[in-house]
Order: C-alpha cells, then structure tokens, then sequence
C-alpha cells in the first residue's frame, strides 16, 4: 500500500448557516496578514532586513488579530506572508512587494486553513466542526459546524488540513486528506533521486542511467512579467479586473509548468525501468516536532520558502502511483555537501550555485545533479560508487519547457572538465 496526500473540493450544505462565521474568519486573516505587513515595512525601513515567519509569529502572537483565528490557521496566515515576500526577494524582478489585503476599506475575505488540532470530524453525519479565535467565540463551546458533501466517489479521512475558500460566489472547504493506496507492479527496479532548487526547479539521476537538469527560468519570466502587469493595473481600490486577470493567468500558467513537468518526470521514470523515487522532503521545513516555528536564519528562510516543493511532491506522488512508483520524501542532511564519488562532506566542495569540485577525489559535476545522486542513494543505502577518479563527468541532459508545444524538450551539453 502507498501513503499519500488528496485534496479534495466540498461544497458546504448549510453555506446560509456558517457563511458570516466563514466571512469572519476569513475577514480576520485579511486583517492579520495587513498587520504581519505593516510590520515587515517597518522592520524593512529601520534596518534594511525582512522578518522571517519566525519572527512574525513570535512579535504578533500576542497582537489582538492573532486571536481572532485558531493559534494554527494565524500561523499559516503568517507563513503565506513570509513566503510571498521571500518569493518576491528571492525573484529580485524589479515588482513591488506583496500588498495589502484591502481593497478601499474593506478587507477581503481570505482563505482560511485549519489543521489538525483545529478540526473535529464527523464523517458518518458529513460534518466538520471547526475551531474560532478566542476573539469571535461568543461562548466557550462556540465553533463553525459546516456540513460538506463530496463527489460519490470520495472517502474523506484521515484529514490533515481544511482550507475555507471563497470562489467569488460562495465558500467552499478544501479538505486535504491522507490516503492509502494499492500500488500496481512497477515498470522497473531502479530508483531516480530528484534533487529540488531555485535556478534549476529540479535535477534527476536515474539509477544506471543519465542525469537530467530541468531549468525554472520559464516560471521566472511569468513571475516577472505577469507581476508586474498585476501592480501596474492596481488602482486604489485594490486590484483591477485587468490585474486580477494578469493574476489568474500566472496562477494558470505556474499550475500548467508543474503538472507538464511531474507527469514528463513520471514519463521519464517509466521509461527508465524506476520503482521508486526518492525526492528531498522538505514538507516540515516550517515547524518542529511540535508544530512550532523553525527558523533557519534569514538567508536559508528566504531560500527555503520560495519554493512550491510540497505541491510538487504531491503531483508527483499521485501520477508516479498510477504507474506503481513510490515517491518516497527523504531527509536532504548533507546531501549538497556530500561528493557522490568518495563521499567526503566539505562545505567549500560547492564553489558556486551550479558548481561542485570535490577538494578530496577532484571529480567535478553540477551541484544539483550531485545533491540528486545521494539523495537516491539514501533509499538502497548504497555506498559511493568511486568511479569518477579522473575528476570528468559528462554533464547532465537539460531538459527545456517549449511554450508552444507545452512539453519539455531535451538540449544535449559536452563535458565538464576539472
């Protein structure tokens, strides 16, 4: 059986009941991110420096917004704001940085995500009691009591995550579920490590097979032109209709880059004979054991954040169970530090971003790729193979995105020398 994720989209059956407590809610999470806003232009003009979300939660916890939400669902209000503006400092594309959320004076109602400590769920009944902030509880027992309906064909349970959404008619949950599924039998028995990153949205080694490098300048530009369409049609009253479709259409576009990317890299995998694949889990990054902030500095924060690795992990993982693959989230410790051919572990071994020499055996390769390799070889625990002892390594294939074709096209590269 394969442990994964879904998300399903459940319409609420008694949307005349619950809707103000919705709105509520989510007014209150456009509230609390103009305040986490506010804060960071302050930070911003004293000293030049962008809070992390570590700081936000740790500054605003006792703010009054903060408890007008569940301490969670304020928590991941303030996550979304640090990974927007991290996302905007990490592009460095010329835009402005993330806005306000109101529009004149009024504030929009955000979506809202409870997790689990948040939710009680009622399946045999369909319902979903959702917890409230201390601030908009009338009682000590008050909470939302949506009921939900799905397709037919649906199981809901073991549900993660409840995200209220408003869809410009009605709110509608989100429900991320955890799911056990039967694999089929496999196309092979090897094992592909995927390595994910900035410049290169990803790189792949196949086991007794090539090296792949698949390049994320293509979502770079949409960024930076859709972006800044987005704030050059923003009006005083917030967004205008040609900014939100400037927004809908980089939204399109980033949805259509990594669902043609997961399933040519589940495609790839079928071809190449794989079982499983390991890519580096990242999905705790945000918070310990105990579901508090990590914080891993500002430059790693800023690094970190800006990627959309679990919704591409999740892609992954549902094409990859179609074909039997498992996608399995390992730990990255020391997997960019750590030569792939004698298995040293030096930081200075990465001399630039796309560069990695290794001090001890010399053997040079792309950074990314070397990541890959031991991030795959964490899953068989097989040791470093040693063969490259004459420092050359042909370069990995660099697959680009055609925006015509809507597929990724391979450009072949020489050698890379020491």
């Amino acid at each position: 059986m394969l442990e994964t994720t879904r998300t399903y989209v459940a319409r609420i059956t008694n949307h005349s009941q619950v809707r103000d407590d919705l709105y509520q809610c989510g007014f209150s999470a456009s509230k609390l991110w103009s305040v986490g806003r506010y804060y960071i232009q302050e930070r911003w003009d004293d000293d030049g420096e962008i809070p992390d979300e570590a700081e936000l939660k740790s500054e605003l916890k006792c703010h009054e917004r903060y408890s007008d939400l569940h301490s969670q669902s304020s928590q991941r209000v303030l996550e979304e704001l640090a990974e927007a503006f991290n996302g905007w400092y990490n592009f460095d594309d010329g835009t402005n940085p993330p806005g306000y959320r109101k529009r004149g004076d009024r504030h929009p109602g955000s979506t809202v995500t409870w997790k689990k400590r948040a939710i009680k769920h009622d399946d045999k009944h369909g319902q979903l009691r959702l917890s409230k902030g201390f601030n908009l509880k009338e009682s000590r027992s008050d909470f939302i009591l949506a009921e939900y309906e799905t397709r037919p064909d649906v199981e809901v349970e073991n549900i993660q995550q409840v995200r209220a959404v408003w869809n410009g008619d009605e709110w509608e949950l989100h429900l991320v579920c955890k799911k056990e599924i039967p694999v089929e039998d496999a196309p092979g028995a090897n094992t592909a490590g995927i390595d994910l990153g900035i410049s290169n949205y990803l790189a792949i080694d196949y086991e007794d097979g090539p090296s792949e490098l698949y390049p994320g300048n293509v979502v770079k530009e949409d960024k930076h032109y859709f972006t800044r369409e987005e704030y050059q049609t923003e009006g005083e009253n917030g967004p205008s209709n040609r900014a939100q479709k400037a927004r809908q259409k980089l939204s399109r576009r980033k949805d259509h880059f990594l669902h043609t990317l997961s399933k040519h890299i589940v495609d790839r995998c079928v071809e190449e004979g794989m079982e499983k694949i390991a890519v580096g889990d990242l999905s705790d990054i945000r918070e310990d054991g105990d579901g508090d902030s990590r914080n891993w500095g500002q430059s790693g924060n800023k690094k970190l954040h800006g990627w959309e690795f679990d919704r591409f992990a999740r892609l992954l993982e549902y094409k990859a169970e179609e074909h039997g693959i498992l996608v399995d989230r390992l730990d990255e410790e020391n997997t960019s530090k750590t030569c792939s051919c004698c298995g040293q572990i030096r930081d200075s071994n990465r001399v630039e971003r796309g560069l990695y020499v290794c001090s001890s055996c010399e053997t040079t390769m792309n950074a990314d790729v070397n990541g890959a390799v031991n991030i795959r070889r964490k899953i068989p625990q097989s040791p470093p193979t040693g063969d490259m002892s004459n420092g050359w390594l042909a370069q990995p294939r660099v697959f680009l995105f055609d925006r015509e074709s809507g597929r990724f096209t391979p450009r072949e590269q020489g050698v890379c020398k020491p």
